[in-house]
């Protein structure tokens, strides 16, 4: 079966596993906790640092949770999440989505958060999803969508960050649009039982604008996606810093609102 072709444009910079490791089950996943029991086995595909990870292992135990990554790195921090938290129901590996190392039937449930945005082939890897997810089971996918993001006040260099990121995000094989995707992409890999909804992430506080905007802006000039930038042509370093320095104006400002969109599906196998 063919291998991942995308690269991960965000790499694990601090400033994104500072992001990530925000995300729980319930700002994340809400959309899927009605439907977990206990006992229920679980794959979590792209687990990153296993904060979502954890949380699903908490509700399903005493079944069992797999948290699966492309980024061996990462998984270590997440087995730090789980060994924190005194849970002995989840275990961690590498894998490619697009070909799992786990029999047909495996799991209970097939979790995906921000991670078919990122992949070279999403329809392949919703069927091979559906491969490791047992008859009447549920494979579960959430992802944001970059050109849908809005925000207030419209300040100078944040469309120009908009328009940056979709271009290096689709130069690495992905596609950042993904949440207005999903249905299409479910119903492309031969799934018919489909409930698709839609959630957002809000920043608006003085602390959540503050820690949106600032993992934004050292990003934007320190991680992976920034080196990717500029290796690719896509923009120049000072160009970067200009675009940093318009996400920490627009966290300053009292009256600053952001909203993250997210296509959400659960998928009957």
């Amino acid at each position: 079966m063919p291998k991942e072709t995308a690269v991960y444009t965000h790499g694990h910079h601090e400033s994104v596993l500072r992001s990530h490791r925000w995300r729980t089950a319930a700002n994340s996943a809400a959309y899927l906790i009605d439907e977990l029991r206990p006992g229920m086995t679980v794959l979590d595909v792209g687990c990153g640092p296993g904060t979502i990870t954890a949380d699903l292992a908490a509700l399903v135990a005493p079944g069992r949770v797999t948290g699966v990554d492309s980024a061996q790195e990462v998984l270590a921090r997440a087995a730090e999440e789980a060994a924190e938290r005194g849970l002995d129901n989840v275990e961690f590996a590498t894998a490619d989505v697009h070909a799992l190392d786990f029999p047909d039937d495996s799991f209970d449930v097939v979790h995906a958060h921000q991670v078919l945005q990122h992949v070279g082939d999403p329809v392949r890897a919703l069927r091979e999803m559906r491969r490791v997810c047992r008859p009447g089971g549920i494979v579960a996918a959430r992802d944001s969508d970059y050109a849908a993001m809005t925000w207030y006040p419209d300040l100078p260099g944040m469309d120009s960050w908009q328009e940056l990121y979709g271009r290096v995000a689709r130069a690495n094989g992905g596609e950042p649009d993904a949440g207005r995707r999903l249905l299409s992409w479910a119903r492309q890999a031969g799934f018919t039982d489909i409930t698709a909804t839609a959630a957002n992430w809000c920043f608006a506080t003085p602390e959540n604008r503050a820690w949106w905007s600032g993992l934004w802006a050292d990003r934007t000039v320190g991680s992976v996606y920034a080196e990717q930038a500029v290796a690719g042509g896509h923009a120049s370093t000072e160009e970067l810093a200009a675009i940093a320095a318009a996400w920490r104006e627009w966290g300053a400002r009292d009256d600053a609102w952001f909203m993250v969109p997210h296509g959400e599906m659960l998928c009957r196998a």
